[in-house]
């Protein structure tokens, strides 16, 4: 008759299957920064940048976000970045 499965049998290795091109392509993609990622880290200000949309997303509203929005200003001029996007202060 049939024999019961021994211990032995879960112990076996396991093959992983191959990445299709596409996937593996995808996924590289992923890895590398975008077009706006790039103009972000570009200002010098991407860390700034990031706490004030986390902000904004925790809390929905941007005028909870003050600090924040102080921060990224004060970064934004330090990097000379007022005068390459010609922003002006209100």
């Amino acid at each position: 008759m049939g024999s019961a499965p021994s211990k032995d049998d879960d112990k076996r290795p396991t093959v992983e299957q191959p990445t299709p091109p596409a996937a593996a392509a995808a996924e590289q993609e992923e890895d590398e920064p975008d077009e706006w990622d790039k103009r972000i880290f570009s200002t010098g200000c991407a860390e700034e940048n990031a706490k004030l949309t986390d902000c904004y997303y925790e809390k929905k509203d941007w005028r909870q976000c003050k600090e924040e929005m102080e921060m990224f200003k004060q970064c934004w001029k330090m990097q000379g970045n007022d005068k390459r996007t010609d922003s002006k202060d209100v």
